[in-house]
């Protein structure tokens, strides 16, 4: 049995249906994302097993025990939001101690518990500053700690940090990452954001539509992903019917399916290459191309198809557009999804 099973969940708002039948199981100690585009019900997900929302239909499992009626403040869950939601007029100590008073712990075990968790998030030195002179980081970095205090069975993250600039984004995505492994906390990561995802997760739940697409590895997910959307939203592939696979490639798809292409696999050269039975060569005409650090990405025209390739910018190796060129790519990269 699962640390965590989430079976058939639905949930609607009105005649909305959000969730239309979610079911996961999470293991001890993993750290899962659920990725997906607004809209497609990854936050509603999360209050759900919160118990800030009810649960229309199906059930949640947690450590052996049905919760899906428990009341939120009894499923021993941690969670941090969006908006970090502390307590202006109160100091980082008093916002930490808020929920240890409601539990009725002494206080000193509650002095013991803000210096342990305050030296995990790396903010001993922060315990009497109030949360206007923190920065946006810092401010995170409190809401965490104080999702943690009590050692919560699950940790729900609902885009932390969304909010916050890209370099320390990455530089909290470390963090969050660090402190989860260190408490084995079971978390649950909400994020719209694909690197993040990747970056950070054990696994990825891929959400559209209120529906789960794929649960993967974040590298499975990448090489091998299994519909259509998953290969769209993963990566940028080149995604392409059984009738534009053989317009472009004058042959039949693999399995006559739709067929995901990975733009970095697919090398470009000015000269024909030798070809063997492992590998597709094309001829192509540069539509245009774009720099973006260190990658280069261009778009070809195959046979009235357009490809993108994706290349590590090299000065010498610049093609220009209206420029023939020649593409090749093994076969085996050719990936048939199952819609």
């Amino acid at each position: 049995m699962s640390y965590m099973e989430i079976s058939n969940i639905e949930k609607a708002f009105d005649k909305n249906e959000v969730l239309k039948g979610i079911s996961l199981n999470i293991e001890q100690g993993e750290f899962v994302s659920l990725l997906g585009p607004s809209g497609c019900g990854k936050s509603t997900l999360l209050r759900c097993l919160s118990g800030l929302e009810t649960i229309d239909k199906g059930t949640f499992v947690l450590d052996r025990n049905d919760v899906t009626e428990t009341p939120a403040q009894n499923r021993n869950i941690g969670m941090v939001f969006q908006q970090y939601s502390l307590f202006p007029n109160m100091t980082v100590e008093e916002n930490l101690s808020f929920p240890l008073t409601i539990q009725k712990m002494p206080k000193a075990d509650q002095k013991a518990k803000i210096d342990d968790v305050l030296n995990i998030v790396g903010l001993t030195d922060k315990k009497k500053a109030y949360p206007g002179n923190l920065s946006g980081g810092q401010q995170q970095r409190v809401a965490l700690a104080r999702a943690i205090i009590s050692r919560p069975k699950v940790l729900l993250l609902d885009e932390p940090l969304s909010a916050i600039d890209a370099k320390l984004r990455k530089n909290l995505q470390i963090e969050i990452r660090r402190i989860q492994q260190e408490l084995n906390i079971t978390t649950i990561f909400v994020t719209h954001d694909q690197d993040e995802a990747m970056s950070m997760s054990d696994r990825i739940c891929l959400l559209n539509d209120g529906r789960i697409e794929q649960v993967s590895s974040p590298i499975e997910l990448y090489t091998k992903p299994k519909t259509r959307f998953a290969a769209s939203f993963i990566g940028h592939y080149n995604v392409l019917s059984p009738e534009e696979f053989l317009q472009a490639f004058q042959m039949a798809a693999p399995d006559n399916k739709m067929t995901a292409i990975r733009p970095e696999t697919i090398q470009i050269s000015t000269e024909k290459p030798e070809g063997n039975d492992s590998m597709h060569t094309l001829s192509g005409k540069i539509i245009n191309n774009r720099s973006v650090g260190n990658t280069l990405h261009y778009h070809i025209d195959v046979n009235g198809i357009t490809f993108k390739v994706d290349t590590l910018f090299r000065s010498f190796a610049l093609y220009k557009d209206e420029q023939q060129v020649w593409l090749s790519l093994e076969k085996r990269n050719c990936l048939p999804l199952e819609d």
